[in-house]
């Protein structure tokens, strides 16, 4: 045999192997898009579906407007976990979801936080109409969840007039995090889940539930990618008893599912 041809059979045979082993890789993973303010729950949870499955789960975390749009407009994925309804809405309606897969599966609330080293006397909401509050951040209400809610409990509480020109939009709930943290702002308006475990920030009050919207965490399967039975089982999981214990672990409530 020539040389030539055996270069050739080698390189045939690499290909050949690299091309199975990638197909492998592909059908042994799911990618998960979640709303941000659920990275440190769905982490823990991804590890132990991993540890049960031998799917490995790769995340893509962002504000739920963003991940919706980027389902839409086709990027991959095989689960949506979105916090709140409006996001997953739009996707049923146009025809995305694996039916008889969405599920409701957390509850969360709404909380005014302030950097811990504040020098400002801020003990409510109400207080916020103080001259000497200048910046208050919360998320982009066109994209993030937390920023809707927090559009709707300044509105109820009839802030929202007064207080709309000092407002900082931000991507996300992380970005109002850290502005608050850094003493960039006067206050923040953000998820409790997001506001539990910080040192460099201080919750003030909570939202009334009258105030907004219930806040709901929806999860369902994508249509597409092909990997339905993992994706449904990271779903059954999650609504187990298991999952549960790591939501309310990390601050989220246990809700009954719709």
């Amino acid at each position: 045999m020539k040389w030539s041809d055996r270069l050739y059979l080698i390189i045939l045979s690499c290909l050949l192997v690299f091309l199975s082993g990638a197909g492998m890789a592909t059908g042994s993973e799911i990618l998960v898009s979640a709303a941000l303010s659920l990275k440190a729950p769905f982490e823990e949870m991804g590890r132990l579906f991993e540890a049960k499955t031998g799917t490995k789960v790769i995340f893509n975390f962002g504000a739920s407007g963003m991940l919706q749009r980027q389902i839409e407009g086709g990027a991959p994925s095989d689960i949506f976990a979105s916090a709140s309804p409006k996001e997953m809405d739009s996707l049923e309606s146009g025809g995305f979801l694996i039916k008889g897969t969405r599920s409701n599966f957390a509850g969360n609330s709404i909380v005014l936080i302030v950097p811990s080293q504040y020098r400002l006397r801020i003990g409510s909401f109400e207080d916020l109409r103080k001259k000497e509050v200048r910046r208050i951040a919360i998320g982009n209400p066109a994209t993030v969840p937390a920023g809707k809610y927090a559009e709707e409990v300044l509105k109820s509480s009839g802030l929202w007039e007064t207080l709309k020109d000092r407002i900082v939009l931000c991507e996300n709930v992380r970005q109002v995090m850290d502005y608050t943290a850094r003493n960039e702002v006067d206050a923040g308006i953000v998820f409790r889940t997001d506001a539990g475990n910080s040192k460099d920030i201080e919750i003030i009050s909570e939202a009334p539930e009258q105030s907004h919207k219930p806040v709901l965490y929806v999860i369902a399967a994508i249509k597409g990618p092909g990997h339905d039975r993992p994706a449904k089982e990271f779903i059954s999981l999650l609504m187990s008893d298991e999952g549960r214990k790591i939501l309310k672990k990390y601050g989220f409530r246990n809700i009954k599912n719709n």
